[in-house]
């Protein structure tokens, strides 16, 4: 599923949207907590300096992340009008455009990665938020140090305030295409499904499972799995929860909930707060119940 097609997509247009390496936000994780506490217990030049240059490369990265995010946004439409138009149906596609097909897991995988990231790293808007104040306060020039414009900052503090910034930039994405090629909504969604049921499948089967070797490309599956479930959700009229939906979404939970909890809390908790549809009266009672927290 994952290898071989060549995309029919611009060479390089897919891969920039996948080269954000999550594991780069790593070094995020510290923040500048402890620079802004001494820099506000002490407002010498000399404290206010050393948290101003700490938080400066900080801002940077985020700056590129919401980049990033931007670049998604554009990105996903394209990457769904070859995977889901045509004469082609969704089966035929993937088995055909298996290249694009690996570029839209891998872009599921870094979404998830990002907001598990940036939900437990609180430094991320406590930095941003020290940044504006000082910036505001200052009043600093283009000549200076101001790395990003008031207007950017702004639409920044918004992106960074939602809890899973990177799904909702993928799901409004997703959803806009749906609105816009209303002729597709069945291939989309279907495709969407068919993926699902390719993860689990894969997942479930112990001989396909015995061939993946590497932890983090079983954690990549269990993440596109997840991921598929959630855009399916926000995308189809009736959600993936309501009975004869095309995903086996118990089958996935199930799965989720027979992992290390290390690995099924962030995605367990994905289906349950980032979903459309979950507590829709027509979701089966038993599916609610199993993603009770």
């Amino acid at each position: 599923m994952y290898a071989g097609a060549r995309s029919p997509l611009a060479p390089n247009a897919c891969r920039d949207s996948t080269t954000l390496s999550t594991g780069r936000l790593i070094d995020m994780t510290r923040g500048a907590g402890k620079e802004i506490r001494e820099a506000i217990a002490d407002p010498s030049p000399e404290c206010q300096e050393k948290a101003w240059n700490i938080v400066i490369p900080l801002v940077e990265k985020l700056k590129r992340c919401y980049e990033h995010s931007l670049e998604l946004e554009r990105i996903v439409p394209k990457l769904l009008g070859q995977l889901v138009g045509g004469r082609l149906n969704p089966t035929q596609h993937l088995e055909t455009q298996q290249a694009l097909v690996k570029q839209l897991a891998e872009i599921l995988e870094f979404v998830l990665k990002f907001d598990e990231y940036k939900m437990k790293t609180p430094a991320i808007q406590n930095d941003f938020s020290y940044y504006r104040r000082i910036a505001s306060r200052q009043r600093l020039d283009q000549t200076n140090e101001m790395i990003i414009s008031t207007e950017l900052a702004n639409r920044m503090s918004l992106f960074y305030a939602h809890a899973t910034p990177m799904l909702k930039v993928l799901s409004e994405a997703t959803s806009k295409f749906v609105q816009d090629n209303s002729d597709n909504v069945d291939n989309t969604t279907e495709t969407l499904g068919t993926m699902a049921k390719v993860c689990l499948r894969m997942l479930e089967n112990p001989k396909l499972l015995a061939q993946i070797e590497r932890e983090e490309t079983h954690l990549l599956l269990l993440r596109v799995m997840v991921g598929l479930v959630i855009l399916y959700d926000h995308v189809h009229p009736v959600g993936a929860f309501a009975r004869g939906a095309h995903v086996d979404v118990k089958g996935c939970v199930r799965l989720l909930q027979a992992q290390p909890a290390v690995k099924a809390e962030p995605l367990l908790n994905a289906l349950r707060y980032t979903t459309k549809h979950l507590n829709e009266d027509n979701t089966p009672k038993n599916i609610r119940n199993l993603l009770a927290a």
